[in-house]
């Protein structure tokens, strides 16, 4: 007799939340063991579970797409979701009758409006050698960056998810947190990525072009395409920049001038996602390859009027200025400014540092030339196009905040240089911490840079030349001094005071070497030293104080920030003994008055 085997459970793995085409779309993307029954994604509202977390009967189902799996075997499927509503809870699961995945959940929000979004650059897993550590680095950056921004809508992938292309266990290291089956994921393809077809295979993305242009070789044996949608008024477009020679490019442009021609009425802000940093802070700012993008791209996202550009492939920050054409739109942009207006032509480069910790680059000097040093670093170690440059050897992430006139950019620390941090852990970098570890690190969730950019704003500006202006009024002049009668006597006089710097101190110095700081007749002096003090309604004066040298000279008042016009009363005290001996004539002093500043 033959005993009948029992049939192995259908098992699903690797199920991912993806962006849809619209704001009312997600796509569920997963691997599966079989394809012999139909396989589906089951969605109901949250609320309408019965109890113990069962689906009612009849859920709304949407059937799966599978596919061989090239890479490890099996199936990998997806499904788009398609007619959300606004402002719900959704509960789903994957699977066949019998064999259904666990349920997770996600949540819409208003279709129209302000939102946020995260961007994460590389997680790399697998990049230092440990998996499970970059895997738990991973994980917690995503579980803190949504802790902080529970109403996040999109995350955003700077690419390489993993080091090795189609190496399941950092594939399932990466997907191992159920953050990425609650909110959408639009991944971006790496150059760790492209080597295979895993990542084809577990994203599955909307409006995509997979032409020859778009793959870095044979699409046959590689991942790769370009895509594109639009959420809330923001039109994304995703590139594969592994695929830029052979007039790769050029196609690029071209599929993005396409698709901002065909939905420009539809959006309000352009915001594109690939790879390959071109303004790249680290290791890769003069790769062969970049500086053929820094050529092809800059004019044309200019000409098309893309307001953010977020990049990865470097493991280190950067935000760059308001870049028109290749080169700054604004001039007097200052570096690290709080807010920053495009104006026509402006594009914002923003690299993203690792997000898992398990590989960091440091800051390289610029090389004159081509992609040389900012004019306005008087240290020379940031690259001209970048108005911050940070490597701290911590864990971070982006955040995106979208508003009708403006985004507002942040980056902010996920992690430590305490564990999880592969990469100080196995002690793959030397130092961990603010100013190349000089300074303790910062707490989780501190932000290390931080601006609001308007597109449409028309900057109206106005320059300030460095001024420090004293004007003197009449000299002053004490009543007689009278022999053999102890006495103070006092006089006066005015100044005006203006400075444009941010602190600036008057004092006031004795230049002869005759009796410093003493009245002279001739070649006798006034025992007692000649005293002096100011007062002004915005300075901060002080006592009486004896007279100086012109070399260490008597400080009268300190200023704190700018100030124009202020009236000062100058005072000087003289005091003559009962014993004193005095000669006939007049005893006096030229004294030097400075304004000065340290902060010019």
């Amino acid at each position: 007799m033959t005993g009948a085997s029992a049939q192995s459970p259908v098992t699903t793995s690797a199920i991912v939340l993806g962006v849809g085409a619209n704001t009312a779309q997600r796509v569920v993307s997963w691997y599966s063991s079989d394809n012999a029954a139909q396989q589906y994604v089951q969605v109901v509202p949250t609320s309408q579970l019965l109890i113990n977390g069962e689906f009612p009967a009849n859920p709304t189902a949407y059937a799966g797409s599978l596919t061989a799996n090239s890479v490890n075997g099996g199936f990998n499927g997806h499904a788009t979701l398609d007619g959300l509503q606004e402002n719900t809870a959704y509960s789903y699961r994957v699977g066949s009758e019998g064999s259904w995945s666990p349920t997770y959940q996600f949540k819409t929000h208003s279709f129209s409006g302000n939102f946020d979004f995260l961007f994460f650059g590389d997680p790399q897993i697998g990049s230092s050698g440990d998996v499970a550590k970059d895997g738990a680095g991973w994980a917690d950056t995503l579980d803190v960056a949504t802790a902080a921004n529970p109403d996040a809508e999109l995350l955003e992938s700077g690419g390489d998810q993993v080091e090795t292309a189609n190496t399941e266990t950092q594939w399932n290291a990466f997907f191992a947190d159920d953050k990425l089956r609650a909110y959408p994921w639009a991944p971006t393809i790496g150059n760790h990525d492209v080597g295979g077809k895993a990542y084809e295979q577990h994203f599955w993305t909307p409006n995509t072009d997979r032409s020859t242009a778009f793959y870095q070789s044979s699409s046959a044996t590689q991942s790769g395409g370009d895509y594109w949608y639009i959420f809330k008024g923001v039109l994304f477009i995703h590139l594969n920049s592994n695929a830029y020679a052979n007039g790769s490019d050029a196609a690029h442009i071209n599929y993005i001038t396409n698709v901002v021609n065909a939905h420009r009425a539809e959006a309000k802000h352009i915001v594109l996602v690939y790879h390959h940093s071109i303004y790249s802070p680290a290791d890769h700012a003069n790769d062969s390859d970049n500086k053929i993008r820094r050529q092809d791209f800059p004019t044309a996202f200019s000409n098309l009027g893309v307001d953010l550009v977020l990049q990865g492939h470097d493991h280190s920050y950067s935000r760059s200025y308001a870049i028109k054409n290749g080169q700054k739109a604004n001039p007097n942009e200052q570096p690290g400014a709080a807010e920053v207006s495009e104006g026509p032509g402006g594009v914002i480069y923003v690299t993203g540092n690792s997000a898992s910790g398990s590989k960091y680059y440091d800051l390289t000097t610029p090389v004159a030339g081509e992609y040389g040093p900012d004019p306005l670093d008087p240290t020379g170690k940031r690259h001209y196009a970048n108005s911050v440059e940070n490597q701290e050897h911590v864990r971070t992430y982006v955040k995106v905040s979208v508003k009708d006139d403006s985004l507002v950019v942040s980056e902010v620390r996920s992690g430590t240089c305490d564990a999880p941090n592969a990469a100080v852990e196995l002690r793959k970098v030397a130092w961990c911490g603010p100013n190349s570890g000089a300074s303790p690190a910062q707490p989780v969730g501190s932000v290390i840079d931080k601006t609001v950019i308007y597109r449409n704003a028309a900057p109206v500006s106005g320059s300030v030349p460095a001024t420090l202006s004293l004007k003197l009024d009449q000299a002053p002049t004490f009543t007689p001094f009278q022999p053999g009668v102890a006495n103070d006597y006092a006089a006066s006089m005015t100044a005006s005071t203006t400075s444009s710097a941010g602190d600036a101190t008057l004092s006031v110095g004795d230049p002869s070497a005759t009796a410093t700081g003493h009245l002279v007749n001739g070649t006798y002096s006034l025992p007692s030293a000649l005293q002096a003090k100011a007062t002004s309604p915005a300075g901060a004066g002080g006592a009486f104080a004896n007279v100086g040298s012109t070399a260490t000279p008597t400080s009268l008042l300190s200023y704190a920030g700018p100030v124009a016009n202020d009236p000062v009363t100058l005072q000087f005290q003289q005091h003559i003994g009962a014993t004193d001996a005095l000669r006939t004539g007049t005893y006096s002093k030229t004294l030097v008055f400075t304004l000065s500043t340290t902060t010019p």
